[in-house]
């Protein structure tokens, strides 16, 4: 059995953002020379999360709709009495989850006709990573 890692950093321009990371996926999977396996996608951070939804910015706005209504920003979490004012993207990252896991088929990611991998940032503007981690023959 073969594994291939790659590590992207992001820094968000803004506190919450969907990034589109299919085509980093892919990529990885190229470099690994992996036939046939699994991609595991996941954020190495507590405030941001993976997804595998449609790139369509109607589904985009409701996403941010939908989280910010069960895990809307609000002044009084007891979090913040540490300091910090993101108990949301702590609660926001639960919702989707930190990790997906793909499967690799002839040597590609054996997406759905509509599925893109997002990189979803709750609590951005510093560096924060992502791990790729293939593996498989």
């Amino acid at each position: 059995m073969k594994s291939h890692t790659v590590y992207i950093t992001f820094n968000t321009k803004k506190r919450r953002e969907l990034i589109r990371i299919t085509e980093k996926v892919e990529e990885a999977v190229r470099e690994s020379r992996i036939k046939e396996g699994f991609a595991l996608v996941s954020a190495m951070h507590i405030t941001a999360g993976v997804i595998v939804n449609d790139d369509e910015e109607g589904f985009k706005e409701d996403f941010w709709e939908w989280a910010e209504k069960l895990a809307p920003y609000r002044r009084d979490y007891r979090h913040h009495l540490t300091g910090e004012d993101n108990c949301d993207a702590h609660l926001k990252s639960l919702l989707v989850h930190h990790q997906v896991v793909l499967p690799i088929t002839d040597g590609k990611l054996d997406l759905g006709p509509w599925q893109q991998i997002f990189y979803a940032e709750f609590d951005g503007q510093r560096p924060k990573r992502l791990v790729i981690k293939l593996i498989g023959e």
